[in-house]
């Protein structure tokens, strides 16, 4: 378990994608260093609102939303709801994303074997909707403050070492990295040097949308969490506490003075040649 230090009272964060692994370790690492949590969902909402029952009253003003962030209009709604309801965004967290059914290669099918306008959809859904909408809508609120905030962009080891299979996701997933860099100097730049922009690469948490891939029902690995950890220098899967510690870097004062960057968070997977 992580020990939280932090202390993010009176900040109000926005985290995308809130139900899956990483995006509700990220709330509840957030929440627990007391800062005001809205939490967007856009199918399940399950793990969403347990959160909120399980954390209401413990000091941090909370909400859940569901949210496509597929639709530019939906976010900018919900963006004005935020302004109105707890009077700033502070913190914007992208977790937002995934693979639309489709948009892999499995080895049946090789990359001529997949529908182009599923592989656009994929790219659009992982580039646009978990990020540059998001940025640009909840982003815009977060201009005028005084003391700036801070972006974090969720990208994947994928854009550095793109994955068997996966071509549209590995080429949105780097976009959001180059992404990130370009808005970290416009927003710098342009209007507000103390709005920081920065990226998390996760490597591989293996979580239920995962499950007889990655890992077995019982928790041990599975034929791709064998593969995955085989080329892992630290010869592990990923957990949630393993990744938290970089979100609370980039939305704390100790990165105040970072900006436009990526940390890959994968046991040195990107790292090893494999050999």
């Amino acid at each position: 378990m992580v020990n939280y230090r932090f202390d993010f009272s009176g900040k109000t964060a926005v985290v995308t994608g809130a139900s899956g692994v990483i995006g509700g370790a990220f709330c509840e690492a957030l929440i627990a260093c007391g800062a005001n949590v809205v939490m967007t969902y856009n199918s399940n909402g399950a793990p969403v609102y347990e959160r909120l029952e399980r954390r209401r009253g413990g000091g941090s003003k909370l909400s859940a939303y569901q949210l496509d962030c597929t639709v530019p209009e939906a976010i900018a709604t919900h963006a004005e709801k935020i302004e109105a309801d707890f009077g700033s965004i502070d913190m914007l967290v992208n977790c937002a994303g995934g693979h639309l059914p489709g948009s892999i290669g499995d080895g049946r099918k090789t990359f001529f074997d997949l529908d182009p306008l599923v592989m656009r959809d994929n790219s659009d859904f992982n580039l646009f909707a978990g990020c540059i909408w998001p940025c640009y809508h909840y982003g815009r609120k977060m201009l005028a403050n005084p003391l700036g905030g801070s972006i974090v962009n969720i990208s994947s080891m994928n854009a550095y070492r793109p994955l068997r299979g996966r071509a549209s996701y590995a080429a949105a997933k780097a976009g959001v990295a180059n992404f990130t860099q370009w808005l970290a100097c416009h927003l710098a730049r342009e209007f507000n040097p103390a709005i920081r922009v920065n990226c998390i690469a996760p490597g591989f948490f293996p979580g239920p949308h995962n499950r007889g891939i990655m890992t077995n029902e019982d928790g041990s690995l599975a034929w791709r969490g064998k593969e995955i950890v085989a080329l892992t220098p630290m010869q592990r899967l990923g957990s949630p506490d393993d990744i938290v510690g970089t979100l609370l870097y980039y939305v704390s004062d100790l990165s105040r003075y970072v900006t436009g960057t990526m940390t890959p968070v994968d046991g040195g997977f990107v790292a090893s040649a494999g050999l």
